[in-house]
């Protein structure tokens, strides 16, 4: 009888164990364990940006109290060059987990933080790791190689070096990239239409070193040369397109190599600057489609 009691009694625990691990789990960690929940330490790489916006902030505080300090984390992180990080829920964010979780199964949400970025610091993809016990890992695998940062770096001050002059100002600058990006590069129909991939034309290694461009490629290349002339902007996108926002003389204006560099029928290259450095109201007059994005998100 004793026996059957014992016996009973350990099978009960198991089940009740197995049930209820994540609460055990929970329960341990937070009463027993000498294990500190310290979050990873942060380190900025050169190409993090010190700039702040509406939808995200840099932050210090790395123990959310609210979904919008997830995203900030998100934000930080990824600015920051980092390619692994951990941070930790607390008890008293209940919802913790459940928002990591929302955010990083949104990827119009992750996407829309990656272009706050430094294009070198933004990510190809990136995944979320949480735990019973409130422990998120990031894991981040970049979009550019730090061979194509070189080469590029390379071929950035290069391009200075032979086309800006020290008595240009910022809008003579830019106007200047502008047009020798769309010189020396080629829409990537191949890729665009057909799905065929012979170029990196989604970054500015496409760009700038192979001579072919989607938006992104096109976007990248112009941001890389905003950066080097201390121009702040990021990149908006919409459901099909990207394009830079840049801030200059105390304004925002909008930017679309993209669509300054039309597919001619007869195979002709052409330039254009309808979408040079225009306002939202100018540019939605010129396309309703394309360029129309959320206001939640990029906001001024």
């Amino acid at each position: 009888m004793k026996k059957i009691i014992y016996f009973s009694i350990i099978i009960i625990t198991f089940i009740l164990t197995f049930t209820y691990k994540e609460d055990i789990l929970v329960y341990y960690n937070k009463y027993f364990s000498n294990d500190k929940q310290v979050p990873t330490k942060l380190i900025k790489n050169e190409y993090y940006r010190d700039y702040n916006f509406k939808y995200v902030s840099n932050t210090e505080d790395f123990s959310p109290e609210n979904k919008q300090d997830i995203l900030n984390i998100y934000y930080t992180i990824i600015n920051s060059g980092m390619n692994e990080f951990t941070f930790y829920c607390e008890d008293e964010y209940t919802t913790c987990r459940d928002d990591v979780k929302d955010i990083a199964n949104d990827q119009v949400v992750i996407s829309n933080i990656n272009n706050f970025v430094h294009p070198y610091n933004s990510f190809k993809d990136i995944e979320t790791e949480i735990d019973s016990m409130g422990k998120i890992n990031i894991k981040i695998n970049r979009s550019y190689t730090d061979e194509m940062k070189i080469i590029l770096n390379y071929k950035v001050e290069e391009i200075i070096k032979n086309n800006i002059t020290s008595n240009m100002n910022d809008e003579e600058k830019i106007r200047t990239i502008h047009d020798y990006i769309i010189n020396n590069t080629k829409y990537d129909e191949q890729r665009s239409d057909n799905n065929i991939i012979e170029y990196k034309s989604d970054t500015a290694y496409g760009a700038l070193i192979e001579g072919y461009a989607l938006c992104g490629g096109y976007t990248d290349s112009m941001m890389l040369f905003l950066e080097k002339f201390n121009i702040k902007s990021y990149k908006i996108s919409s459901e099909n397109h990207v394009w830079n926002h840049v801030y200059l003389n105390n304004n925002w204006y909008n930017l679309d190599l993209t669509w300054d560099d039309p597919i001619n029928k007869d195979g002709k290259d052409l330039l254009e600057h309808t979408f040079f450095l225009i306002t939202n109201e100018e540019m939605l007059k010129l396309d309703t489609t394309e360029h129309t994005f959320d206001k939640s998100v990029y906001l001024n």
